[in-house]
């Protein structure tokens, strides 16, 4: 329960912090020394969790559950009271007086029962006498088998691994002079212990060291039983009273002047390598200390060799791997269960944890096609249903060692479906809505949430599965029993019940909810039942049209609401809790937002789309620019209101980190002075006059913290525009820029993507210059007339990937490019044949050369 109650109280800090700066033309009347006491005691309440959650006892589940429920009343005191003062608007003074007076009451009763709380965690503090510390989860499974429980030690089978046991041997015995440390690293059940434990045992690997210690560490640890252990060969010690020098000392002693080999098995934290790392010597022969991780932050500072990172099997190797776990080596005998038995491999998603346990089931079945048909279509079930779920015991050690400021946005993942690719970005966002992330002093909020998505990728809980361009997570995933396991652990902690986030959908269709059509309805409503959850009813299925409601009478909360067929209804936005709104209509018309803005004072993100690129703009009202807490503005397209000129200071839009996509949008200085933050922008200019002046594109350079600026338009005069040095990627598209004037971006510094669509740039000849294009990595062209291309390898020094798409008069690939030592990958599409010749015959000189280049 902690995880729910630590995450709602974040939420609630969030509110607290934002309620105290308000938009000045609101004039909110709250109580700010009342806000202040009770942000005090959610700090506390938040600091008692992080050092205490896990500590496992009906008190403390009691009293988190109440944590939970008391964060979202706050939660829903402030809301409500500030959005009831947002529709009064200018009522007397003695209206908002009452107001106020009944606002402190709520607060009271909040605060009052926090303080309760608090009382109940310092009594049991108390109970606890000096023993203060961070306790970790003591879990049911032996600690020598809680890497890799299913593999049976020697003789486990290393289908699918013999590359990576060839690679693990030749790194244990060349090098003879050196001691060395060996990492292998991979998320919980993917072999590392039994690629370890089939290196230990090679015959090869015996003769080679003179002597060989395994120990399992495991996430409790005594240091004076693991060098007993280590004195005994690795056997369970008996009790000694000898100190840990004294035990150190023997231990090295007992491994002085000889070649050794010790494998420390299952480590989950880089403190059990620092206790132990002074008894081993450096006997300078080639002795070795094998590690087995799933934390990838454990190792890379231990100056070791690279980490051996293990993935998944593919389907074939995954199949070989159970035809010899069911069959041995004889194979599948029976040629009617090839076909599902493969299905069943797939299944496992390349897990051979997975793999090895559907093995067993399969293995004592009666070897049917029906049973084997039953398994197919839901692996994962029967995965967990053998001997008590022990695949998920096996992954829930990763997950109770995740502190727990990421045990929320890892369930969090649970939400989304089987082998869903989550965008990284969108995923902060929500992240960012649900309150999740604590803030750090001097990074904003999706910063951190980058660092928590890298936290979570080293300790193998998610599976990345594309990278952005300049070296960051562009999308990722999550393995099937993962999500499982988030789902469990949803149920269990009543994680996420307050709206949020809504997905608005207005489709002129049928007279049905999305969610109730016969497309894969029961999937999808199960999902939506565990990722709401509810406190009155195990239903809380988050639809609200009139059959809804008849269908299922006792929903609450809405979490997440998809619609069709709800004209102007807009009464279904609401505005209270509401950070993330995203609203999609099939209208093809020009718009007003129907938002009432001010309403949604905690607005974080709000994307507005049509199922068209119609040229038809949404218009958004005036306030928008009031919204202080806007971080993510996308509307496609959109027109922007010039903001109003005020007395006084005006409203900085100081999150604001994406702007998309603006029609004809005037950089004007006022207009920038209010967005000095944003991080991405794109713009798009219809107007054909040419009084490209009249844009103030020039101004742009004021933007400092630019990052990523896209930008369609007919008529660019590059100059009249000034990009900022802090850009790292540009787009444009349809610009009709002649190459001449590519001089102007070749001298943006930090430029690492650089993407010409449409005729960006026209002409037939572009002769770069030398000294400019100093950072850029990935350079993408499609559909331009270039003819030729005067381009060496000094022109850009660091590109990495080369995309030319719909080049039909290139005449080559200029030889210089293929000297570019960073050079990986070169991609063609629809372009001549000449220019795909001289691609081949760069690989062929590269290659000759002893360097890979991919080229496709």
């Amino acid at each position: 329960m902690a995880v729910a109650a630590y995450a709602a109280l974040l939420s609630l800090t969030h509110v607290l912090d934002n309620v105290q700066h308000p938009v000045r033309r609101h004039r909110l009347h709250v109580d700010t020394e009342r806000i202040q006491s009770l942000q005090e005691k959610v700090q506390f309440l938040q600091d008692f969790l992080e050092l205490h959650s896990q500590r496992k006892s009906q008190e403390i589940d009691d009293l988190a559950r109440k944590i939970t429920v008391v964060a979202d009343d706050a939660e829903d005191v402030i809301d409500l009271h500030v959005v009831d003062q947002l529709r009064e608007g200018s009522q007397d003074e003695s209206h908002h007086l009452a107001a106020l007076s009944s606002f402190c009451q709520d607060l009271d009763r909040v605060i009052e029962k926090i303080d309760s709380i608090t009382k109940g965690l310092m009594m049991i503090k108390e109970d606890w006498g000096d023993d203060v510390q961070e306790q970790k989860l003591i879990t049911s499974l032996p600690a020598s088998s809680s890497a890799e429980l299913p593999f049976d030690g020697k003789n486990s089978s290393m289908v699918g691994f013999d590359d990576h046991l060839l690679q693990i041997m030749d790194e244990l015995t060349r090098d003879e002079s050196n001691f060395q440390i060996l990492p292998i690293v991979g998320m919980g059940g993917i072999g590392k212990t039994t690629l370890a434990r089939n290196a230990f045992d090679h015959p090869y690997i015996i003769n080679h060291f003179d002597i060989r210690i395994w120990f399992t560490i495991s996430q409790e640890y005594s240091v004076p039983e693991i060098l007993l252990g280590l004195l005994n060969d690795g056997k369970k010690p008996e009790s000694n009273k000898e100190t840990v020098a004294q035990l150190g000392e023997k231990l090295h002693k007992k491994l002085f002047g000889r070649k050794y080999l010790i494998v420390m098995d299952d480590v989950w934290s880089k403190k059990a390598w620092d206790d132990l790392n002074l008894f081993f010597p450096n006997n300078g022969n080639g002795s070795r200390v094998m590690m087995t991780t799933r934390l990838l932050n454990v190792v890379v500072s231990l100056g070791s060799c690279e980490p051996h990172l293990m993935d998944f099997l593919d389907n074939e190797k995954s199949w070989d791997l159970l035809c010899k776990k069911v069959f041995g080596r004889r194979g599948c005998p029976y040629p009617e269960l090839k076909e599902c038995g493969k299905d069943i491999a797939k299944g496992c998603k390349g897990l051979p944890l997975t793999i090895v346990v559907i093995s067993g089931l399969l293995a004592k079945s009666n070897m049917t096609r029906e049973y084997w048909d039953s398994v197919a279509k839901n692996v994962n079930s029967f995965a967990n249903s053998e001997d008590n779920e022990r695949c998920l015991k096996i992954l829930y050690l990763s997950y109770s060692n995740l502190p727990i400021h990421l045990k929320s946005c890892f369930l969090y993942m649970g939400a989304f479906r089987e082998d869903k690719e989550i965008k990284v970005s969108e995923l902060a966002k929500l992240w960012i809505a649900e309150g999740f992330l604590k803030p750090i002093r001097g990074k904003i909020l999706e910063k951190v949430a980058e660092e928590y998505m890298k936290d979570l990728a080293d300790r193998n809980m998610i599976l990345i599965r594309t990278w952005t361009s300049t070296g960051k997570i562009k999308s990722c995933g999550i393995h099937d029993l993962l999500r499982d396991l988030c789902l469990k652990e949803f149920e269990k902690e009543h994680f996420i019940r307050v709206p949020k986030v809504q997905c608005i959908h207005l489709v002129r269709k049928k007279d049905v909810c999305f969610l109730c059509s016969k497309e894969d309805t029961l999937k999808r409503i199960y999902l939506l039942e565990v990722h709401v959850g509810s406190q009155t009813t195990s239903i809380a299925i988050p639809l609200v049209c009139d059959a809804c409601r008849m269908m299922y009478p006792r929903i609450v909360k809405l979490r997440l609401v998809k619609l069709m067929d709800i004209f102007n209804d807009y009464e279904l936005l609401q505005p209270t809790k509401l950070r993330y709104l995203s609203f999609f209509t099939m209208w093809d018309i020009g718009y007003y937002s129907p938002l009432s803005v001010p309403l949604f004072w905690n607005l974080q993100t709000l994307h507005l789309n049509t199922s068209f690129n119609t040229k038809y703009p949404v218009f958004l009202p005036d306030e928008i620019w009031e919204m202080p807490q806007l971080r993510h503005l996308k509307v496609e397209p959109i027109s922007l209101p010039d903001p109003k000129v005020t007395q006084g200071s005006a409203t900085i839009l100081e999150n604001l980190q994406t702007l998309s996509k603006i029609l004809n949008f005037r950089c004007t200085e006022e207009v920038l002075e209010r967005i000095p933050n944003v991080k991405k922008l794109k713009v798009i200019y219809s107007d054909n006059s040419g009084a490209w002046s009249y844009y103030c594109l020039h101004n742009l350079a004021y933007l400092h913290k630019l990052e990523s600026l896209s930008l369609t338009s007919s008529f660019v005069s590059l100059e009249d525009t000034a990009f900022p040095q802090s850009l790292k990627k540009l787009t444009l598209t349809r610009c009709r820029i002649p190459w001449d004037s590519m001089t102007v971006i070749g001298s943006l510094s930090n430029l690492e993507v650089l993407k010409l669509y449409y005729k960006a740039f026209q002409g037939p000849e572009w002769n770069p210059h030398e000294g400019q294009f100093p950072r850029l990595k990935v350079l993408y062209i499609h559909n331009t007339d270039l003819e030729r291309w005067g381009a060496e390898d000094i022109h850009f020094p660091n590109l990495e990937s080369l995309v030319l798409k719909t080049m039909f008069c290139l005449e080559e690939i200029p030889a210089g490019i293929g000297d570019i030592p960073t050079l990986r990958s070169i991609h063609l599409s629809d372009c001549t044949d000449s220019a795909v010749t001289s691609a081949k015959q760069i690989q062929k000189e590269q290659e000759s050369n002893g360097n890979e280049l991919e080229v496709v």
